[in-house]
């Protein structure tokens, strides 16, 4: 079995080892430095993230009878991306969005967004693809993605197929450290 982490914008996928290796120890554990992080070249664009998270999962997948991915803020849509591509045995999505664009129209309404985003990320459209069961975590007091987004997500889902927990008391950063979020991923 093995589990594939993609992180958010800005976190060092690294620092997650320690989690995932307590909360799913019979795992090989996948973590994708993005593009241009984490010492890694390049430009960290949506088509080329989303190539390599393809390329890690096939990677994966010829090694692992099983493959669960789990994907944070920024990773939660590369995250869809793959489970609406590949036979994914399981896909937890934590503080997810339905589209970044929407998310920056939402903090910024008086900017033309969508003439100025290249990369949109669009979650909703890859959701009733994915068969895989899922989990949404959201963030009750996230200010970064709020909840809106993903409960928007999530109606975008085929309802057998996925539930959605929003945490109280926790925000999109401190989401990680949460005593109910740490259980939901290790029982998911």
């Amino acid at each position: 079995k093995a589990l594939i982490f993609f992180g958010g914008n800005a976190d060092d996928a690294a620092s997650y080892m320690p989690q995932f290796s307590t909360s799913h120890p019979n795992h090989a554990i996948y973590l994708m430095h993005y593009r241009g992080y984490g010492g890694s070249n390049g430009a960290p664009t949506e088509t080329a993230l989303f190539t390599d998270a393809l390329a890690l999962f096939d990677l994966a997948f010829a090694q692992h009878k099983e493959v669960i991915i789990i994907g944070r803020s920024l990773g939660s849509g590369v995250a869809a991306y793959v489970a609406s591509q590949r036979p994914v045995a399981k896909l937890i999505l934590v503080t997810p969005y339905d589209s970044i664009e929407r998310v920056a129209a939402a903090h910024y309404a008086w900017v033309p967004i969508s003439w100025l985003l290249k990369d949109k990320y669009e979650s909703w459209r890859y959701a009733p693809k994915i068969t895989a069961p899922t989990l949404l975590i959201a963030a009750a007091d996230d200010n970064v993605i709020p909840a809106k987004h993903s409960q928007s997500l999530f109606n975008a889902f085929s309802k057998s197929g996925a539930t959605m927990k929003i945490i109280a008391n926790v925000d999109h950063n401190s989401i990680g450290s949460n005593a109910e979020y740490l259980a939901l991923i290790a029982t998911f």
